[in-house]
């Protein structure tokens, strides 16, 4: 029996009630080639959360030609980074827009102090919050050679040089390093063991996210 359905029997809950008792929020952090999109498909199907991936987000926006896509062209088309209002803007639609599920998991975003603090804000004018932060951990070295090997078969240019590889991997580690620390300091920051099979993984995952609830 499975966390939500546990809950459930316990307290005599119907599904749409422990949606809402049980909401949790959290931002998923992995580097690449650690398997993050697989375990937050798995979450998502466990837990009934929202895959909120800003990647999406703008392709969606941008694609009908919204308002807030618009605004994104505007700013991409002339070389500039896009405001983090624009973007917060576009996660707040989406959370508007999907009030029934059991919890967001914000995938891709925040990256920096600001967007952090951004991310706090609007979830605290919707009476909601950040209740964690849980990053894959995997070593470096074990990436490059999973990044490799997936190279054998993606036929992406970039997953067959190493250099390219070491400098993603750099940038995640400088990104999301004080977005961590950020968190942390408020004590919903949490690293999850990244090797291991994809069940294992997403059990270590599961025992995360149910310690807090």
């Amino acid at each position: 029996m499975g966390f939500i359905d546990r809950i459930r029997a316990f307290f005599g809950w119907s599904k749409q009630e422990i949606e809402i008792k049980a909401m949790i929020n959290l931002i998923l952090f992995g580097p690449p080639g650690s398997g993050k999109g697989t375990q937050a498909a798995k979450l998502v199907e466990k837990y009934n959360f929202l895959h909120i991936s800003t990647g999406d987000l703008f392709r969606y926006e941008m694609g009908n030609d919204t308002p807030l896509g618009l605004k994104a062209k505007s700013f991409i088309e002339k070389g500039e980074l896009v405001p983090d209002e624009i973007t917060i803007g576009m996660l707040r639609n989406k959370v508007e827009a999907n009030p029934e599920v059991s919890g967001y998991i914000f995938d891709g975003f925040p990256r920096t102090i600001a967007q952090s603090e951004a991310l706090d804000s609007l979830l605290s004018s919707m009476a909601k919050k950040v209740d964690m932060l849980v990053a894959l951990d995997v070593e470096d070295e074990e990436i490059v050679k999973r990044i490799l090997q997936r190279g054998k078969t993606s036929g992406r240019a970039d997953d067959n040089d190493e250099s390219i590889i070491r400098n993603r991997i750099s940038v995640y580690n400088e990104n999301t390093s004080q977005v961590y620390d950020y968190y942390d300091a408020k004590g919903v920051s949490h690293k999850v063991d990244g090797l291991g099979s994809i069940d294992d993984i997403f059990q270590r995952l599961c025992q995360t996210i149910e310690s807090i609830s």
